[in-house]
């Protein structure tokens, strides 16, 4: 087809999809649910690549003052006349993304979180021109663009320096909001990382009267106490919610539009089998990342093999460590979900990092929102339904066992066949 669009593999820019001949699907939607469901601070979790850095880029793009408003153009949201009317291009957005923050002391991640912010400031260099602003406000600009003040009220105080400048309120958009987290946990400074993180969303994000919203994107939501008690009850959108639930992910009528746009329809039940199986809320969801990946390789390679996109998107450890501290009962659970099964457990959707690997209860969770494993629905006593979703995550979990196995056997299989050799079942059994 001449005037087939290419796949956006690896772009979440919005505006970069909408003007370059990429393909997209339609989320827009999600701005007019944001809208009737209003929650002061708005928080999104999600396995990664499930497409929260674009949903950003395009809550940015809509709100923010100064806008194209014709990347809006043929789109859901553009039908909505009146509520197009009143926020289409109306308000300052503060706009940034954690996930870079990978510091490998407290002190490089600070200086990598001061990197995001000082970016962002730089973006509205107009402030220090500004006839709304006094010399002090001016200084304080600068202090903030380059580094110079205090980074827990930074993005507090720039809130206050737009708000000052074009008279209205702010929206803030921190996209992986738990990635610095994740990282200092890795790296022994998770205290000190919860502090700074605590104290810079207490001051944007609580008792602001220069915030008209907030919406934060992570995998993962950190217990209230670690991190949120300084807010006043975030609106969590989580993998169970049914609002907001068909905003990130595609679903099987938009995959199959997709295939069919692109003469592809005849993969539909490959693609159904290797990377269907999610539910978000009510909805059945694709992983974004997979369905994007094979569509390019379908158009452009011979390789008619679906692919690990997702998993080979990030790293896969977490189940190895899950095998090595399965007791008997979780390996059996293993078997069943790796034959296609379901297995029943509660889930504890507020923990703190510290905390996951403590027990395999707490990884049972985390393989829950991670997104190695789906629900299939909830018990009568309040226990959850998990099932491992598509095809592609069934083979890591496979492969990631058997590399449990081997390190478990010392010595190869030679004593396993040697059992088999002499008839010993209690050794073949061990």
């Amino acid at each position: 087809m001449a005037d087939r669009k290419k796949m956006p593999i690896g772009i979440d820019d919005f505006a970069k999809i909408r003007t370059n001949g990429f393909y997209y699907i339609d989320k827009t939607g999600m701005i007019k649910d944001l809208l009737n469901n209003w929650g002061e601070v708005n928080l999104f979790t999600r396995p990664r690549r499930f497409g929260k850095s674009l949903n950003m880029s395009m809550l940015r793009r809509f709100f923010e003052i100064g806008t194209d408003k014709s990347l809006f153009d043929g789109l859901e949201i553009s039908k909505e006349t009146e509520l197009c009317e009143k926020y289409m291009g109306q308000f300052p957005v503060i706009s940034m993304s954690l996930k870079q923050v990978n510091g490998t002391s407290y002190e490089k991640a600070e200086a990598n979180i001061w990197d995001v912010i000082k970016t962002e400031a730089r973006r509205f260099s107009f402030l220090s021109n500004s006839s709304k602003l006094d010399d002090d406000d001016k200084k304080y600009f600068q202090a903030i663009k380059n580094g110079k003040s205090l980074l827990d009220s930074s993005i507090f105080q720039l809130s206050l320096l737009l708000f000052k400048h074009y008279g209205k309120k702010v929206i803030i958009l921190i996209d992986e909001y738990d990635a610095p987290l994740q990282r200092a946990w890795q790296n022994d400074y998770y205290d000190d990382m919860v502090l700074l993180i605590r104290q810079m969303f207490g001051y944007a994000l609580k008792s602001n009267e220069s915030l008209q919203f907030g919406v934060l994107t992570g995998c993962m939501r950190v217990s209230k106490e670690s991190l949120f008690s300084d807010l006043n009850n975030p609106k969590i959108y989580s993998l169970v919610n049914d609002e907001c639930d068909e905003w990130f992910g595609f679903t099987n009528q938009e995959v199959q539009r997709l295939l069919d746009d692109n003469n592809l329809s005849q993969y539909f039940d490959i693609t159904k089998d290797w990377y269907d199986g999610y539910r978000i809320g009510v909805t059945d969801i694709y992983c974004p990342w997979d369905v994007i990946n094979w569509c390019g390789q379908l158009l452009t390679s011979s390789d008619k093999m679906p692919g690990n996109y997702w998993t080979n998107s990030g790293e896969n450890s977490i189940i190895n460590r899950f095998a090595r501290m399965a007791e008997d009962e979780d390996r059996y659970d293993l078997e069943v979900l790796s034959e296609g099964g379901c297995v029943d457990k509660e889930l504890n959707f507020e923990r703190t990092y510290q905390d996951i690997y403590s027990s395999t209860d707490n990884l049972w969770s985390l393989l829950f929102t991670a997104g190695y494993l789906t629900q299939r629905g909830r018990n009568e006593d309040g226990t959850w339904r998990l099932a491992i979703p598509n095809r592609e995550i069934r083979k890591v979990f496979a492969d990631q066992i058997r590399i449990w196995f081997m390190q478990k056997i010392d010595g190869g299989l030679q004593e396993l066949y040697k059992a088999f050799d002499s008839g010993k079942a209690d050794e073949i059994e061990k």
